[in-house]
């Protein structure tokens, strides 16, 4: 799926092809080939829009997203969170069997075998070049079982705008599932600051569901991304 601003949507004008994506035909092996015009296939024929990586893709407006989640909100009312990040996680964890597949065939070695650093900025580009946005990973503290995720421009926190609430829950799950199958170890997620709340970034803890529980707490009673962080660092979880 590929996020644009509503107008950039109506009045977008894209190369085409008709036959197979040219760029990598010429590249099959290029690595750094993640400009918006070298990672998609813009075929108007067909009413298709393909990636590197020949998954079908869809343009979808910042309407679309309010759509989304306000039509979500009045289906479900507070459990619309839930649903996202169910939706997130499932598509994690479909998303992370169909990484691993084109990783393997893409750079010749098994992704256990790889640097953690090298996969997952291959797994996230095409989100970037799709408009989720940038991100920044922070793996110091795997061994304490957890770590960071830094999202800038967000495509839901940046179309809703500063409402005073974490609303990211579809990336929260997308990291759940993707690294419980990664690491094959059940993990949750939960954003603990966000673009929406006044922040310039969105911030999320990805663990074992213990810290998960506790910063969960923490969050509720009041505490900041600031204050989870150096929490979990001293060591302070749920009992």
């Amino acid at each position: 799926m590929v996020f644009t601003q509503a107008e950039t949507a109506t009045n977008a004008s894209f190369s085409s092809t008709d036959s197979g994506h040219s760029f990598k035909q010429l590249y099959p092996h290029k690595l750094n080939h993640y400009r918006f015009e070298d990672f998609f296939r813009f075929n108007r024929s067909e009413g298709a829009i393909e990636d590197w990586h020949e998954s079908r893709n869809i343009l979808a407006s910042e309407d679309f997203i309010i759509a989304l989640i306000e039509g979500l909100e009045q289906e479900v009312g507070s459990a619309s969170s839930v649903v996202m990040y169910n939706i997130g996680k499932a598509w994690g964890q479909q998303d992370a069997l169909f990484f691993q597949n084109w990783f393997e065939a893409q750079f010749q070695q098994t992704l256990k075998k790889s640097r953690p650093s090298i996969a997952l900025e291959a797994w996230w580009w095409p989100f970037t070049s799709q408009g989720w946005g940038n991100w920044e990973v922070d793996l110091e503290n795997q061994s304490n079982g957890f770590m960071f995720i830094n999202i800038f421009d967000s495509a839901v926190a940046r179309t809703l705008g500063d409402v005073g609430k974490p609303v990211c829950h579809i990336y929260a799950g997308l990291f759940a599932g993707f690294f419980t199958h990664l690491v094959n170890k059940e993990l949750s997620c939960i954003e603990t600051q966000c673009y929406a709340m006044g922040e310039t970034y969105c911030k999320f803890l990805l663990g074992k569901q213990d810290r998960i529980d506790a910063a969960t707490f923490w969050q509720n009673e009041g505490a900041t991304a600031r204050d989870i962080e150096t929490r979990l660092h001293a060591g302070e979880y749920l009992a």
